[in-house]
């Protein structure tokens, strides 16, 4: 596998996700309640770390994530302190999420998430 590409394609309960390295955009789009959330979720955290400590090119995620359990949300924090800390040291970085306009949970979620983060972190309301 081209270390420099992420593509996991989604399941039942888990989400697409797509790193494309070139752009610099990680992409999830799906639910997001694997079994084993570790095994989803820790090839891409190592892809962001690489991507941050390999590139200096901003990255920016894309996230149409409509239902995150526990596990996964303690995930989605793990990224987003990644992200934080390569903020913090002057890196751009940035976070679109996209939600269904009538799933208001979904958008409470990425609230609280954004609570935690001082970089760019945009919540886009679209109509299925």
């Amino acid at each position: 596998m081209n270390t420099s590409e992420l593509n996991i394609p989604s399941t039942q309960s888990t989400p697409a996700i797509q790193g494309d390295w070139q752009t610099g955009i990680l992409a999830m789009q799906g639910d997001s309640y694997p079994e084993n959330s570790f095994e989803l979720f820790d090839q891409v955290i190592q892809w962001v770390e690489r991507y941050l400590n390999d590139e200096a090119r901003p990255l920016k995620l894309e996230l149409t994530l409509l239902y995150l359990n526990t596990s996964s949300i303690k995930a989605m924090m793990d990224i987003f302190d990644l992200l934080e800390d390569a903020h913090q040291q002057g890196r751009s970085v940035s976070v679109n999420w996209h939600y269904d306009n009538r799933n208001e949970r979904v958008a409470e979620l990425a609230e609280e998430f954004r609570e935690d983060c001082t970089f760019d972190f945009s919540i886009l309301a679209f109509e299925e």
